[in-house]
Parts: C-alpha cells; structure tokens; sequence
C-alpha cells in the first residue's frame, strides 16, 4: 500500500512537473509570438534585433518570422549614409590627426602629473564641448572607474589617461578545435598577465559548446600577427605604435593584404569584429568617427550586455561596459545608448567589441561586469583575447 501511495505521489508531482514546465514553454513561445506579430512595430524590430545579435540563439527569429520578412525588418532600416555629413575633427581612422593629439608627439601621461585630470576639451566642427570625466573620481593607479546607470542597463566606464597601457592578451597558441579548454576569463587575464584591468575584445568561435579557444578575423598582439582570416565584414580595432586607436574596415582585404596593412600603419595591437547586418546576424562596429556619432541605420536596436572601446582627443582611454539579458532585472543596452554615453565623456573615435554573454570587466582584483550567462554569472566566459591595462610600476 506504501509503494502504491508513493508511485501515485511520484506520478502527480511527475505531472505537475511536466505541466509546469510545459505551460511555461507555451507561454514563451506566445510571448514571442506576440513581439513578432502583435501590433507593435517597435517591440517586433526589437526583439528581432536582439535575437540576430546573439551567439546562439539567432534561429529564434526564424521561429516566427520568414527570411525575406527579417531582412525586411532590417534593410527598411538602412537608410543610406551621407558621407558628407562626416568632417574631420580631431582623429581620422587612418590615424593621421588634424587636431591636439598628433601621432608624432608622445602622449604618455606620468602618474604624478597633477595636470592630467579626467577632463578633455573636445574640438568638434566649429564649437567647443567638454567631456563629462570628472575632474575627481576613485582612482586606483591612475585609472579611474565610473558607474553609469540608464533605462535598462547599469554599466562601468574605466578611464585610463595613458593610452600607452593600454594592450591586446591573447591565450595563444590557440586549439585548431572549438572545443579545447585554452581560453582565459577576464579574471584570469590579468592574473595571468599582472594587469590591473582587462575587459573581452575581439569576436570568436561560439558555436556549440565554447572554451574560447579560437577567434575569427584577426589577431595582433605586441606587433605580431597571431591570427589573419580577414572576411566579409571585418573591422580591426587596434592601437598603432604611437598609441592612436585605429577603427579599421578589413573584410575586403586577403590575409597578404592585411599584413601589408599592419607593417605600413605600424599597428602593434588589434583584434576584429563583425559590421554586418543580414537576414542571420545584425551586428556592428563603428560608433563614433573623427567626433560624429555613426548612423547605425537600424542596427544595435536590441537590448544586450555590450562592449566597447573608445579614445578622448587628449588620448584618453575609455572601457565601456554593460549588463543586460536579465542580469539585476535589466535588458541591456543599444548601439545608440553606446553611443550617447561614449559622447558624453568625450569620445571622438569609438567601437563596439563583441557583446552579450562575453560582455565582462575585471579591475583591480575583481569582477565589476559578469557575464549573462549562467554557468559563468560569477565571472566571464573565456576568451581567447582581451584588452589589458598595464600596472605602473
């Protein structure tokens, strides 16, 4: 009778299991169902957006929505660029400069030197903007962390006055398999490499069960070509050796060709990310341009942890980093929310890095940013490259 009762108990709270999880699956499912076919126009676009963003979840959208009614959402989006609304103001992603920070000065700034405050003067057409850095923030061998609250997203923004600390870490030699267990958390970077800060940089594998063990694009670190696949798409975010970040487009470019590239504009770090936007992917780079903020053009609507990488006209260099994907009950952030903030603090040259759940920023002995995955919410996917800040020593 006992073993009666007990299978009957175990049957009913097998069903209610089942229900449960079922009825929460179905709910889901119409729940998405409603964003892409419910009256809102915007609520459609956005969640399409955010789902071409992400690493593996981008087959959701074709769930609910036919191919040629995606790159419908996205190219309505794609308003033409006017090249001739962009000026010159003080950087040129060629890195030949026009304004305060020319590329044959040295702009290293010393730890004592009272009169490098986080403060930029940004000259941009015919006005002049200050940057909002604050004169006086938490510094911590003179770097300095900023947090940023907005609508949908907390996030961090460190600031490192020389741009000459700033570098690429790689876990190289990497695995020719996606799945070998060689890549390094953010965490792990500067314990590895004696840093005092390193957040994810360039793009790679996420297919199936990731390690972080191969990238995509390009790799440069201390001057060397560590990886070369250039492809469709690709756009190289670096330093050259004077210290200047470059936000270059690559994707036309043969493996020969970028190596010609790197050696002429003298580029010591680099690592790539995607600008595309197609019916299966919908990322993006640049975000601002010799001081104009890019026209994403329907890109970046969707909300998601992000990364990016900025520089101040006086060489200041800015880490951007943000929660989302539910992270303290927060969405994410958009391109444009990037943007905005990046502006604010004086960014007059700007780039998105890969995003989501490789989103992380780790200072001074812990994690500010953690991952939105949940097996690594406690620290950072891994990764095969990160942007480092040196210690002073």
């Amino acid at each position: 009778m006992n073993a009666r009762k007990f299978l009957k108990g175990l049957g009913w709270t097998m069903l209610f299991f089942v229900s449960t999880v079922a009825v929460t699956i179905l709910t889901l499912y119409l729940l998405m169902w409603l964003l892409c076919n419910g009256p809102s126009v915007t609520a459609r676009n956005t969640f399409v957006a955010t789902m071409l963003e992400t690493g593996g979840m981008k087959f959701v959208v074709s769930w609910y929505l036919p191919e040629e009614d995606v790159l419908a959402i996205i190219n309505s989006r794609h308003a033409a660029d006017d090249a001739a609304a962009r000026y010159a103001a003080l950087l040129t992603s060629s890195g030949q400069q026009t304004g305060d920070y020319a590329a044959d000065t040295d702009h290293s700034v010393s730890a004592d030197d009272s009169s490098a405050a986080f403060s930029s003067s940004v000259r941009i057409g015919d006005g002049t903007t200050t940057s909002a850095i604050p004169s006086e923030i938490n510094e911590i061998n003179d770097v300095g962390l900023i947090p940023i609250s907005g609508r949908t997203f907390d996030a961090q923004l460190l600031v490192v006055r020389d741009p000459s600390r700033i570098g690429i870490a790689t876990s190289y030699p990497w695995s020719s398999t996606e799945r070998e267990r060689n890549g390094l958390t953010t965490g792990e970077y500067c314990n590895t490499f004696d840093t005092l800060a390193a957040i994810n940089a360039g793009e790679y594998i996420t297919a199936g069960v990731n390690w972080g063990g191969r990238p995509v694009g390009v790799v440069v670190c201390d001057g060397e070509i560590l990886f070369n696949e250039p492809s469709y798409g690709d756009v190289m975010i670096g330093f050259n050796d004077n210290h200047v970040l470059i936000i270059e487009e690559i994707g036309s470019m043969t493996a020969n060709q970028f190596t010609t590239y790197i050696a002429e504009h003298k580029i010591i770090d680099a690592v790539s990310f995607k600008d595309i936007s197609n019916g299966d992917t919908n990322h993006f780079t640049k975000l601002i341009e010799n001081g104009v903020p890019i026209n994403l053009n329907g890109r970046g609507i969707g909300a998601n942890p992000r990364t990016a990488i900025a520089q101040c006209a006086d060489g200041t260099v800015l880490f951007l980093v943000t929660d989302g994907r539910g992270t303290a009950g927060h969405l994410g952030a958009t391109g444009q929310d990037l943007i905005n903030i990046l502006l604010e603090y004086g960014a007059v040259n700007a780039a998105n890095l890969d995003g989501g759940s490789s989103s992380s920023l780790y200072y001074d002995g812990e994690y500010r940013i953690t991952s939105s995955t949940l097996s690594y919410a406690d620290a950072s996917k891994r990764l095969p490259t990160a942007f480092i800040v040196t210690k002073i020593e």
